[in-house]
C-alpha cells in the first residue's frame, strides 16, 4: 500500500497477469531507486512488454523526483539476455560482485542516471 517502501505496476492480457515490475526508493538516498523485479510471462516474453514496463518504471522514477536506477542481476551465462536488455535500454555496468550469490555466481549492477 501506501506506506510501503515496494511500488508495483501490473500488466494484464485478457484479464489475466502478463507481466509485472517491483521497485522502490533506495532508503537514506536523495534520489535513488531500484528496480527489484521486472517478469513477463513466458508465452509472451519477446513482445516488448518487458520494454513498456521499464518505460513506466522509470517514468514513476522521475514523477517521484528520482533521478538514478540500480537493478541487480546474476554474472551466470543464463542471465546473458537481462544483461542485454538493460544494457540496451541505456543501463550500463556500474559494479561487478565475483561469487556473490555463490561459486561461480556473480552479482552485476547496472545502473542508469535518468534525464528529464
Amino acid at each position: 500500500g501506501a506506506n510501503s517502501h515496494y511500488r508495483f505496476i501490473l500488466a494484464e492480457q485478457a484479464g489475466q497477469l502478463a507481466g509485472y515490475t517491483c521497485f522502490g526508493s533506495v532508503p537514506c538516498t536523495r534520489s535513488a531507486w531500484d528496480l527489484y523485479w521486472i517478469a513477463v510471462r513466458p508465452d509472451i516474453q519477446g513482445r516488448h512488454l518487458g520494454r513498456a514496463l521499464l518505460e513506466q518504471v522509470e517514468q514513476s522514477v522521475r514523477d517521484a523526483g528520482g533521478s538514478r536506477i540500480y537493478v541487480d542481476t546474476s554474472s551466470r551465462e543464463q542471465y546473458a539476455p537481462t544483461r542485454a536488455f538493460y544494457a540496451r535500454r541505456g543501463y550500463h555496468q556500474a559494479a561487478d560482485f565475483p561469487d556473490f550469490y555463490g561459486p561461480g555466481d556473480g552479482k552485476i549492477v547496472f545502473a542508469k542516471v535518468l534525464g528529464t
